[in-house]
């Protein structure tokens, strides 16, 4: 059985990424894990490394043409749906959190992962370009904060270059001064995990590989008939320098990239059979599962958890949790609030844009 040919396996990727990062946080309390299974849980950071340059490489795909038609007349209604895309459920989580605040009080417990000092600056996003403490309240959240930073730059890096236009080399090039800015910067501070020093460096690392992002979107939209074997072939030679030693923010970043470079081209020719929904759904709700899975897994060890393990049942029992919680949210905080706003009226432009390419993927 066969459906439309599209970018799905991006959204599939997207979707395992975000259990990636779900399992990264879950894995110190899984009783019994396996090595190989430790080892690869604890590297779910780096799954918000891929988020950075897939949203480059989607938001290029779907607004780097129309922004470029409309000019700055078309920025705001372009940060616009960008907010309504990410702020109401942020919003939401943390209603959430002062809950839980509400409930460490009552029963008389500590409340020190919920500074109120900083809830302003969580509330408006801006907790990771140094206002706050990235790292509370919802923690995941920090990242949205830096992506904020890139939707806020991204019109004028559309506008001053149209990089589709630009030759391959130029791309190249441009691809590797971007992440050895990143692997410099992360040397500087001594950070020898991309995970590490989020504070200092969490915005500079999204506004870095999401440009990168951008720029694997001009290599594909270039190379959208070639086959992906030569981007997995460049993927499994950083995945190998990696392994062998080579420092992880000078090879995963690139590694990463020539991944989404692969599964992008790869997916202009799969044909997507309906057994894959259940993928595909994980990653349309991956924002969800994303923005909410920490603030669950606190409740539900305030609830369940009397130890600093868990067996397996209670583990399966919070992943049906996070499951059932990021389809609600996805379905009845999400998308509404994101149609709602993106509703509101804005000042007309006198010159027509076209519509926005919307990525299946």
């Amino acid at each position: 059985m066969t459906g439309r040919t599209e970018l799905r396996a991006l959204t599939a990727a997207r979707g395992i990424a975000a259990w990636w990062v779900v399992l990264f946080h879950l894995r110190g309390a899984l009783e019994g894990l396996p090595r190989v299974a430790e080892a690869i849980l604890a590297k779910g950071y780096l799954a918000v490394d891929f988020f950075f340059l897939l949203s480059g490489f989607v938001l290029a795909l779907s607004h780097g043409e129309r922004l470029r038609a409309g000019g700055l007349a078309a920025i705001p209604a372009f940060l616009r749906r960008r907010i309504a895309r990410i702020w109401p459920l942020h919003a939401a989580m943390l209603g959430f959190a002062l809950l839980l605040v509400g409930i460490l009080r009552a029963s008389g417990r500590t409340t020190q992962d919920f500074p109120l000092a900083e809830l302003p600056a969580h509330l408006l996003l801006v907790q990771a370009w140094g206002f706050a403490n990235p790292l509370c309240w919802n923690d995941p959240a920090w990242s949205i904060s830096c992506e904020l930073a890139a939707y806020l730059l991204f019109p004028f890096w559309a506008l001053a270059v149209d990089w589709r236009r630009q030759r391959t080399p130029i791309l190249l090039a441009a691809i590797a001064t971007l992440l050895g800015l990143l692997h410099g910067a992360f040397a500087a501070r001594a950070a020898a995990d991309l995970g590490q020093d989020i504070a200092h460096l969490g915005v500079l690392r999204c506004l870095l590989e999401f440009a990168t992002g951008t720029l694997v979107h001009a290599l594909w939209e270039r190379w959208r008939e070639r086959r992906s074997l030569p981007a997995i072939g460049v993927a499994i030679a950083m995945g190998s320098g990696w392994m062998l030693g080579v420092a992880e923010t000078a090879m995963v970043p690139a590694m990463l990239a020539a991944l989404l470079l692969a599964l992008a081209l790869a997916a202009r020719r799969i044909r997507t059979p309906r057994n894959g929904a259940l993928v595909h759904r994980l990653g349309e709700i991956s924002y969800a599962t994303y923005l909410s899975h920490f603030l669950l897994w606190f409740a539900f060890k305030l609830a369940f958890v009397h130890g600093e393990t868990i067996g397996w049942p209670l583990a399966l029992l919070y992943i049906a949790l996070v499951l059932a919680a990021s389809e609600a949210l996805h379905r009845f905080v999400e998308r509404p609030a994101q149609a709602w706003i993106n509703r509101l009226p804005l000042r007309r432009s006198r010159r027509p844009l076209p519509a926005p390419r919307a990525p299946r993927g």
